[in-house]
C-alpha cells in the first residue's frame, strides 16, 4: 500500500503540476528553496518581498504588468502547492524506504530498486527547477516575438520523468500486491493452476500480445509527451476544430515545415526544429499519435476477444485490456472537448489526468502478464506443505482416538 499511495501522490502531482501550467503559474516563485522554500510568506511584507521579486521577471514585464498583490497571491499559492506535493512525495517514499532497509523488511534487490526510485524524486525536483529557470531567463526580454514561458524541451523532460517515477512505483506496488495474495493462496491474474501460469505465459500467442501490449504501452508514454510540447507551446489554442485542421485532414506543408523555424544557415534543421517548436506541427503530430494510440487499444482488444487467444490469456488480462479500451475511449472525448472548448482549465487537467490513467491501464495488462515472483512461489509451496502436513497430523489423531475406543 505504501507504494500504491507514493504512486497516487505522483499521479496527483502530475495534474496539480498541469493546473499549474494552464494557469500559467509555473513561474510566480523565483527560487528554489527545497528546505526553507516549504513555508508560504506568512506577513504582508514577505508577500510584498515576493512579489518585488516576481516583478523583475520576463513574464510580469511582457504580460503580467498590470497583476495586482492578489493576482500574485493566487499563482504563489498554486505553485507553492505543487512544490509542497513533491517534498510530500519525498518524506512519504524515502522515510519507509529507511526504515524498511535498516530494519531488513525488502531485500537487497527490492531496495537497490527501490532506492533508485527514491533517488529520481530528488532529480526530479532539480529537474522541475531547470525547467522553470527557463522561464525566468533576462534572454527573452532582448527577442522580439518571444514569450515568456518555460522550454517545452524541459517541460516534457519534467512530464517524462514524472510518468517514469509513476510506472516504477506504480507496477512495482501493483506486483507487490498480486504477489501477496498469489502467496497466500490466491488465484494468479484469475488463473486457478498456479503450476501451470509459467507454461501459459511461454505459448506464442500469449508472447505476441505481451509484445503488443509493450508496444501499446510506449505509444502511449511517447503520446503523453508529445501533450508536453503541447502545452508548452500553446499549440492547443490553433485550430480549435476536429477531425479537420482548417478544413483539411492536414495543414498545407508549408505551414507544417515552415522555413521560419529553420535556424542553421542551410536549413538542415528544418525538419526537426518544426516538430518540436512549430505549434502548428505540434498539434498534428499530437493528433497523429493520440488516433494510432486509440486504434492501437481497439485491435489490441478486439484480439483479446478472439477465441484463439481467449482460450489462453488469463481473465485478469482480458479485463484490464477492456479496461484500458474504455478509458482510451474517455481520453479520446477529453482530448477533443479540450480542443473544441479552446482548452478550459478543468477539461485539460482531466485530459492530463486521463493520460496517466491510460497509461496505468496499460501497465495493469502488463502486470497480468507476468509470473508470480520467486519469494512469492515459495512461500505459497511452504503453505500448501504446512496445510498437508496438518492435514495428515489430524487424521492419524483419528485413527489413534480410534484405536483407543
Amino acid at each position: 500500500m505504501w507504494l500504491m499511495m507514493s504512486s497516487t501522490l505522483v499521479f496527483a502531482i502530475v495534474v496539480v503540476g498541469g493546473v499549474t501550467r494552464l494557469t500559467e503559474s509555473g513561474l510566480s516563485i523565483t527560487e528554489w528553496r527545497p528546505i526553507t522554500g516549504v513555508l508560504p510568506p506568512l506577513s504582508e511584507a514577505e508577500w510584498e518581498a515576493e512579489f518585488d521579486k516576481y516583478k523583475k521577471t520576463p513574464e510580469f514585464k511582457m504580460l503580467n504588468s498590470g497583476a495586482t498583490l492578489s493576482d500574485f497571491k493566487f499563482i504563489f499559492s498554486m505553485e507553492w502547492g505543487h512544490r509542497l506535493l513533491g517534498r510530500l512525495l519525498g518524506v512519504a517514499f524515502v522515510g519507509p524506504l529507511v526504515y524498511f532497509g535498516i530494519r531488513r523488511k525488502i531485500s537487497r534487490s527490492q531496495f537497490a530498486q527501490l532506492f533508485g526510485l527514491g533517488t529520481l524524486i530528488g532529480a526530479q525536483g532539480a529537474l522541475g527547477w531547470y525547467m522553470v529557470q527557463s522561464g525566468l531567463d533576462e534572454a527573452l526580454l532582448e527577442n522580439p516575438g518571444a514569450v515568456p514561458r518555460v522550454s517545452q524541451y524541459r517541460l516534457a523532460a519534467h512530464l517524462g520523468m514524472a510518468l517514469a517515477l509513476y510506472a516504477g512505483m506504480f507496477t512495482t506496488g501493483l506486483a507487490v500486491i498480486k504477489d501477496w495474495r498469489f502467496s497466500r493462496g490466491g488465484q494468479w491474474s484469475g488463473t486457478e493452476l498456479s503450476k501451470s501460469i509459467g507454461r501459459l505465459l511461454l505459448k506464442p500467442e500469449v508472447r505476441t500480445f505481451k509484445r503488443q501490449a509493450w508496444g501499446l504501452t510506449g505509444l502511449v508514454f511517447l503520446t503523453a509527451l508529445s501533450g508536453a510540447f503541447v502545452a508548452g507551446l500553446d499549440a492547443g489554442l490553433l485550430y480549435n476544430e476536429f477531425p479537420l485542421m482548417g478544413g483539411r485532414l492536414a495543414p498545407p506543408a508549408d505551414e507544417l515545415f515552415s522555413p521560419a523555424y529553420a535556424k542553421s544557415g542551410d536549413k538542415s534543421d528544418l525538419w526537426w526544429r518544426n516538430i518540436f517548436e512549430n505549434p502548428t506541427t505540434v498539434q498534428f503530430d499530437h493528433r497523429v499519435l493520440a488516433t494510432a494510440t486509440y486504434f492501437s487499444t481497439l485491435l489490441l482488444w478486439a484480439s483479446s476477444r478472439r477465441s484463439a487467444l481467449t482460450a489462453v490469456l488469463p481473465p485478469a488480462t482480458r479485463i484490464a485490456v477492456t479496461a484500458a479500451f474504455a478509458m482510451a475511449n474517455a481520453q479520446v472525448l477529453l482530448g477533443i472537448s479540450t480542443l473544441l472548448y479552446l482548452v478550459p482549465v478543468p477539461l485539460a487537467a482531466a485530459h492530463q489526468a486521463g493520460s496517466v490513467m491510460l497509461l496505468s491501464a496499460m501497465l495493469h495488462v502488463l502486470v497480468t502478464l507476468r509470473r508470480p515472483g520467486s519469494a512469492a512461489k515459495l512461500w505459497r509451496d511452504a503453505l500448501h506443505r504446512v496445510k498437508q502436513t496438518g492435514g495428515a497430523n489430524q487424521n492419524l489423531n483419528a485413527i489413534a482416538v480410534g484405536k483407543k475406543a
